[in-house]
Parts: C-alpha cells; structure tokens; sequence
C-alpha cells in the first residue's frame, strides 16, 4: 500500500507511512509543556522519555531474535494487546462498511511488474525462490516464472479480488479490509524494536469507489481516524497534503492534479486546517498524511489516506455504468436518452491505514501509556491471590477464575462465550503482602484477594486501585463483591474500552 521510506517530518523530505520516526516539533519546548507560576521548571529533573524497548521487555511484551532480525516475536502478553488492537477495529468496519479479506503472503513477479512495484520499490521487496528444480514452473534455470516476491503492501492482491467478478455502479463503493502480514526489506542498521521492522501486520483498506464518491469516502475515513485515536486518547494531530514527487511516479501530471485537487476538496470540506507536503506523495498517488503530537511535543506519522487512479489502470479494473461519460467525470445527468447507454468505467481507489503498523501503533502506546495501560488494554488485567494454599480457598479461586474467563458453563462441551479478560491465578504458598507487592509492580488493573473468609459466602475482595482513574475515592477502596457482580463490572468496562 505505501510506497516510500519514512523520516523526518518536514516538506520536500519523502517518507513511509508503516515506518515511524519522530521528529521534535519545530515550536519551543514551552509552548506544549504545563508549567505553575510557582514552580519553575528548572527546579525539577527532567523526566525520561518512556522508551518502548525497555518497557516491552519489563512487561513481556517482545523480543527479538538474531534469526529474524526485523520481526519482532510477540510474547502472550504483547499478543493480547495485538488482538484487542485488531478486534477493535474489526468492530469499527461494521460501522464503515468494510468486509475484510485474507490474500497471499508471496506474488509472482509478475505481479509487481504490472503493479509498477518492481520498477519504483524492488528495493524495498524480498524475493522468493525455489531451490528444487523439480517444483519449478519453467525449464529455464533463473525464469522470472520461478521468481516470486513477498508482498510488501496489499492493493495488488486487493485489485486481484475486485477484478474476480464483474461489478455494477450499485455496488460501489466496495471496501476491503486486510490484516495480512507484509514484508520490507528495511536497512538493517536502521531496525529498531517495533518501530523499524522487516514484517509488520497494517490494518490495511482499500476503497473502490465512483468518482461521485470520492469526498464522501475520505470524510468518512477522516471521522474513523477522529473515533480510533479518540478512543485510544492520542492527539492532537493534524493533516498534510503529500503531492506528486519530483520522479519516481506513474501517470500523468495531468491525473495528479486532478487527484490532488480532489483531496484538496476533501479537505476543505472537513473543517480541519491541513498543509502542503511538496512532493511527498507516493508513487502512485498523492496522499492525506495523519500526523500525532505525543505528549512530549513529538510528532509521529500514523495514519494516510492516499487517493489513486493508477492502479486500476493497470489492473483494467472496471464497472457498469450508465452515460459512462458522465460517470467518469464524477457529474450526474438526468437525461433518459444518455442513460439509456451503459458503458464500463475505471474506479478510483482510496488507500487508508487508520492505525498504520499495529506493530508501531504499539511501540506508541506503549510510550503513551508509559506502562499504565486503560484496562480493555491491560495485558495483565485481573489477578486473584490467595490468602493461604489449603484447598478451599484455591479451589474458590479457580472457580471465580472460571466465572471471570466465562468458562464456568459445562466441561463436555466448547467454550460458549469466552470473557476475553486476562485473568491470571496465583495460589503459590507466599505470602500476601508479597504477591500483592508484585502484583502491582507488574501493572495488574484488578487485584483480587480470595481467603478463608470469604469460603463461606463465595465472595471476593477486590482492590481496583491500578485502573486509570482510580483517585476517585470508591475505585481505591477495596469492596466486597460476588464473583458475578465483579464480571459484570469488568465485562462492561472492556467492552465501552475503558
């Protein structure tokens, strides 16, 4: 889907969207930092910036391997946040109108000749090949028949998918959605955790849609983009305009102004003030850059909405239409005689990544969060300690466990409604105080204690201190609750992402 490296955030610099650098704000430091009249900044130490390395590896996150350098390996907790990541926005696409689609990890090498990738990004691109002659397609030792590269963004394999059946004006706009893993054959001095990789996961879309269609459509992703980091409480950000590069670019001058002038429409229409990136747009179309202020005053690129009129050109990408002239004018005509003619029209396809790499949107939540996840987040959400290891108090601990993981129904048959919630268990013969201790230490949300006492009527103690928000006076006391009640009440929370 995006076609050029990233760096620094300023004009006439080209970049990539799926790889995140940050860059200091050209503004003084002051301007984005609180202060108090009384208490002057200087009398303070400066507060380290949270380093999503070292807090991946204190919380479990990830790690790496000298075996895949570049591909982050995902431990169980890292993986929790990955797939709450995606489902999130899984839930977000009945909203929008996305149906999500799985494609091949590896094309032909034909396939980027005729997407334009292996001219403008090969070396960016992984090839493939077999070193079994007898698997080989051809008989020709080094036919580019037996070359195959491994995808570094969808929209090929997306045109494949719109181009298998024959599409009618009705049907459009039709967005696809993908989670596929890709790959990029980034420098590897440049590697770096979860921000500069060689396989990531996007939360790629493609949109094909009418030319009639096109402002719509990015309005709508610009209020996807408004509801995600909402959610995820990031920004501000603002918007920027990337247009035609310099060279390396397919069509015509001529098809760039018109895409550009369409995304300046766009904009304006949003309300929301944007600049101009000279020459900074992809290689097969201009680009609407999503760019975040962290609470550092640092600005990260995240999200990118490209529009692109290329790529179905040369994919032969078509519709039915009626006055076919008009429709790819993007004009609307009401005369019966020129609607009696049908005709096959190109559509116009939108890119848009809301989050950009999952991996990166972690390493900068992670720094975000500086640790202290929002409990739908949580890697470690709940966890129940007992007071002591004899078997009544570990066997009521085992069974809230099983009401909080929603595994409490019958052992013959499948797990009918899993909660989701991580819910870990310590029964170990410590004592209290220390597995409280280290609880906390560990960023636990929900602590809850199970003793002899609370045997009798099934009950539990919980101390929510740990979630976010818990100066409120009645979320840091410790409350007697019923293991029901209490799944009932985190349910609720991770549902409404809280």
């Amino acid at each position: 889907m995006f076609a050029q490296r990233v760096v620094r955030i300023r004009p006439h610099i080209s970049r990539c969207l799926p790889r995140i650098r940050r860059t200091e704000s050209n503004l003084p430091n002051h301007f984005w930092c609180r202060t108090c009249s009384s208490h002057s900044s200087s009398d303070l130490p400066p507060k380290p910036t949270a380093d999503h390395r070292q807090l991946g590896v204190q919380q479990e996150l990830f790690t790496t391997s000298r075996y895949s350098p570049g591909s982050p390996i995902l431990l169980p907790n890292g993986a929790r946040i990955f797939n709450r990541l995606v489902e999130f926005l899984r839930k977000q696409y009945v909203r929008y109108g996305f149906d999500e689609v799985i494609t091949p990890t590896i094309y032909k090498k034909a396939l980027w000749r005729k997407s334009g990738h292996l001219e403008n990004y090969s070396d960016d691109m992984f090839t493939v090949t077999s070193t079994s002659p007898s698997r080989s397609h051809s008989t020709k030792k080094g036919d580019e028949k037996d070359e195959y590269g491994l995808k570094p963004m969808n929209c090929p394999g997306h045109c494949l998918v719109f181009a298998s059946q024959m599409r009618s004006y009705r049907q459009l706009p039709i967005r696809y959605a993908d989670f596929s893993p890709l790959h990029r054959n980034e420098i590897s001095g440049a590697l770096s955790g979860l921000t500069r990789v060689r396989r990531f996961h996007q939360d790629d879309g493609h949109i094909f849609c009418r030319p009639i269609q096109i402002e719509e459509e990015i309005k709508k992703t610009l209020d996807f983009v408004r509801v995600v980091y909402s959610t995820f409480k990031l920004g501000p950000y603002r918007l920027a305009l990337s247009t035609r590069p310099a060279d390396h670019y397919i069509g015509t001058p001529e098809e760039w102004e018109g895409a550009e002038n369409a995304l300046r429409g766009a904009l304006d229409a949003s309300g929301q003030e944007w600049t101009v990136n000279e020459g900074d747009g992809a290689f097969y179309g201009p680009k609407i850059d999503i760019i975040l202020r962290d609470s550092d005053g640092k600005e990260h690129q995240t999200a990118t909405i490209q529009l692109d009129f290329q790529l179905p050109k040369r994919f032969n990408l078509s519709y039915v239409a009626p006055a076919p002239e008009f429709e790819r004018r993007g004009e609307i005509t009401t005369d019966p005689e020129k609607l009696k003619a049908s005709g096959l029209v190109t559509p116009v396809l939108i890119h848009r990544a809301v989050l950009g790499s999952v991996e990166r949107l972690m390493a900068l939540l992670i720094e975000h969060y500086n640790g202290k996840w929002p409990f739908w987040l949580n890697p470690r959400q709940v966890i129940i300690v007992t007071v002591s290891d004899k078997e009544p108090v570990v066997g009521l601990a085992k069974s809230v466990q099983d009401i909080l993981l929603g595994r409490d129904g019958s052992a013959d048959g499948p797990v009918v409604n899993p909660s989701q919630l991580a819910v870990d268990l310590d029964d170990s013969q410590r004592t209290l105080a220390l597995k409280v201790r280290e609880a906390k230490l560990k960023g636990y949300g929900v602590i809850v204690t199970v003793g002899p006492k609370q045997v009798p009527n099934g009950t539990v103690t919980v101390d929510m201190s740990g979630l976010e928000g818990s100066d409120d006076a009645q979320i840091s006391q410790k409350q007697e609750m019923a293991p029901k009640d209490l799944f009932a009440l985190l349910k609720n929370k991770a549902d409404s992402y809280q």
